[in-house]
């Protein structure tokens, strides 16, 4: 069969392995679908004609929780020296000199995003937490499915006002557009008290998921301790803070009981977190609705330091996968972020990969689209051919060799294509 199936006729996928991630991995399975949805899953031989994929897996196709494909057009990440307020740094000029370019910035960002879209498809993806500085251009496709958080920062009394206008004007055009929406005060360095408030505000009125970036450097701690230190340098080389009036800023803290307001709270980053146990234990006592996002190597390369997996998974908090972008990373491989974790140590493959799959859904409030295999679900799901046989078949999907034969989204192949 070619990459051309209309999802509706019915078709039966047998392979080696299948991993339904809501129970034990079945060895010569098989996943019958119809209409875009899992109407069975079994081990055997299954009745009626099957699509025989060989030495194959069948996994739940992949969420990557956290990203920004505005720069999925850039062909290397931006050099993350100096640590992340160095590296804001060089991503807001290279704003400013794309501005100054005259190039068509709306088509530049429309290809970037298609690009980022189609190569998530390709890595086994479904389902996108993407993170918008403005109306995204492509809220309905053929491909993945994306819950756009419309970010917002703002720390002066007038920033902060447009901030909020210009959030609700695009939300109201997003959501009219049929898009999945949440909303991205985008962090503590960045966004005013009142902004966030506000903001969340809305969020619960319009029961939108919240995701916000927190404790990702110590900077950023440095900055909401005494108000000082390299950020404060880089927000007023940048114009963005007024002596004169000085914003007020929310501990890490008091921002995790704001975000617990809200119907679902996404935590990006969370590096440093252990380091500040009263945060870490509001999380965790807001663990029902709160959880977190990691992106190990783009963590690695600011912080020199593999995200603390461990110490949340330790208080019970969920945590998924993020890729960050392609400014901080050199692809949008969820897997490749799954194989960091489990060469550090940090988790086993297993582990990994309910963070790529169930905790990530969860994470988009997707947890009832996408993440597991189970009859009734849709039909989200990757095939993954291994080039050599693993007695764990977790192990084999995240062998560096194994390679994404066809991603399909409601039945549909949306990358690849199925024999």
């Amino acid at each position: 069969m070619s990459g051309e199936n209309d999802c509706t006729t019915p078709i039966t996928l047998r392979a080696r392995h299948v991993l339904p991630m809501a129970a034990d991995p079945i060895e010569n399975g098989w996943v019958r679908i119809q209409r875009g949805r899992i109407a069975a899953i079994g081990r055997g031989q299954p009745s009626g004609p099957v699509a025989d994929l060989g030495d194959a897996i069948i996994l739940p196709a992949l969420v990557n929780a956290h990203t920004h494909l505005e720069f999925s057009d850039l062909d290397r990440p931006l050099s993350t020296g100096g640590g992340l307020p160095v590296w804001i740094e060089r991503v807001v000029a290279m704003r400013r000199s794309r501005a100054a370019s005259g190039t068509d910035e709306a088509a530049r960002l429309r290809a970037a995003v298609a690009s980022g879209l189609e190569e998530s498809a390709a890595a086994g993806v479904t389902a996108i937490g993407e993170i918008a500085t403005a109306v995204h251009p492509l809220t309905t496709h053929a491909g993945p499915l994306v819950r756009v958080f419309r970010e917002t920062l703002g720390l002066s009394p007038a920033a902060t006002r447009v901030a909020r206008s210009a959030l609700l004007r695009d939300l109201d055009q997003m959501n009219g557009e049929g898009a999945c929406t949440g909303i991205s005060p985008h962090a503590p360095y960045s966004v005013a008290e009142s902004l966030g408030r506000q903001v969340v505000g809305e969020a619960v009125r319009r029961r939108l998921p919240v995701m916000m970036h927190l404790a990702e450097s110590r900077d950023e701690a440095e900055l909401l301790a005494t108000g000082g230190g390299a950020f404060r340098t880089l927000l007023e080389q940048l114009g963005a803070w007024q002596p004169d009036a000085l914003p007020r800023l929310l501990p890490v803290a008091d921002w995790i009981t704001l975000l617990a307001r809200a119907p679902r709270g996404v935590v990006v980053h969370g590096t440093f977190l252990p380091e500040d146990q009263a945060a870490l234990s509001r999380l965790a006592r807001h663990r029902d609705r709160l959880c977190v996002v990691v992106c190990p190597r783009t963590t690695l390369a600011l912080s020199g330091r593999l995200p603390p997996v461990e110490a949340f998974r330790a208080a019970g908090i969920r945590v998924a996968i993020g890729t960050d972008s392609r400014a901080s990373n050199p692809d949008l491989s969820v897997l490749a972020e799954c194989r960091a974790l489990v060469e550090g140590g940090v988790v086993s493959p297993r582990e990994a990969l309910t963070m790529a799959t169930t905790q990530g859904a969860w994470a988009l409030a997707f947890e009832r689209r996408c993440g597991l295999l189970a009859s009734g679900r849709f039909a989200d799901l990757v095939i993954l051919r291994p080039a050599s046989r693993h007695a764990d078949p977790s192990e084999a999907v995240l062998d560096p060799a194994t390679q994404v034969a066809a991603t399909l989204r409601r039945g549909r192949v949306i990358a690849g294509a199925l024999p």
